[in-house]
């Protein structure tokens, strides 16, 4: 990480990208996002999400339509099949849960649409509603965890491929179906998505390499069982989910996150009972993986 004395980067026109505490991770000041960003502006953000993993912006008050229009900047945007939509904006998924709500969404550690063919660049989401104390959101790099693993596990991870699927979590008698988030995920004949891909991708930016398995969506190896697999997975889960890994984002009214999905695991941590939170998010469309 950089020293102190230069943590504060001077970008354009008076915005300053500063890394916060823990592996991965920056906000971004000097940005008002309820007005377009011209060139310069998207370069630096665009600089900072391929450096970092995951920025932040704070105070950003925006509509609806603002939080699509700035989604659009990263790309064409994904309509989720299964979160209840807001209002109007179909682009925009609803995360909430409500006083009286047991289980939260997003839990456990994940990545967002690796169940997909194709899966998701990243997303965008705003804090519209935030409890008192708790309900942040950890995120791990998994760059940086392939990074440290041996050569020797590295070689033997190079040739495999995983299978990935929705149909576990969101489907007919899934994850959603045993909790108490069936009153705000729902659409479970849609989910048929099964998909294949490599254990270590190149990311098609920055062509590093990157552990690309998550405990939410990945089912086993292929041509391994699911009990076969679930060994070597646990092994990997555990190592990339160190504290070394990661970041903790403390979310205020107005904050807002965007990650990349081909790079990181994300994790909204349960710990505000009896109290409420609203998020919007936005995910936008990622390209094929390749190894």
């Amino acid at each position: 990480m950089p020293e102190p004395a230069v943590r504060a980067a001077a970008a354009a026109d008076g915005i300053a990208v500063r890394p916060v505490e823990g592996a991965l991770g920056a906000e971004i000041h000097g940005v008002d996002l309820t007005a377009p960003l011209d060139g310069a502006g998207w370069d630096v953000v665009r600089q900072a999400l391929s450096r970092y993993g995951v920025i932040f912006f704070r105070d950003q008050a925006l509509t609806p339509a603002q939080h699509v229009a700035f989604a659009r900047g990263f790309g064409p945007i994904v309509v989720n099949r299964f979160f209840q939509p807001v209002d109007f904006h179909p682009e925009i998924a609803e995360v909430r849960k409500e006083p009286h709500h047991k289980d939260n969404i997003g839990g456990g550690w994940h990545t967002d649409h690796s169940y997909d063919a194709v899966p998701a660049l990243g997303s965008v989401l705003l804090a519209r509603e935030v409890p008192t104390v708790g309900g942040d959101t950890m995120f791990a790099d998994l760059a940086l965890a392939y990074d440290s693993l041996s050569p020797g596990l590295r070689a033997t991870l190079a040739s495999l491929r995983a299978r990935h699927s929705s149909r576990h979590v969101f489907g007919v008698g899934g994850r959603v179906e045993q909790s108490d988030l069936a009153d705000r995920i729902g659409n479970p004949e849609a989910a048929s998505q099964d998909a294949v891909h490599p254990v270590v991708i190149r990311h098609p930016d920055s062509g590093r390499a990157v552990l690309y398995v998550n405990p939410g969506f990945t089912l086993g190896f292929e041509g391994w069982t699911d009990a076969e697999s679930q060994g070597l997975l646990g092994d990997l889960y555990r190592h990339a989910s160190q504290p070394e890994f990661t970041c903790r984002f403390r979310w205020a009214t107005g904050s807002i996150a965007v990650w990349d999905n081909r790079r990181t695991w994300h994790l909204a941590l349960n710990d505000y009972p009896g109290e409420r939170r609203l998020m919007h998010r936005i995910t936008i469309e990622g390209v094929p993986l390749a190894a």
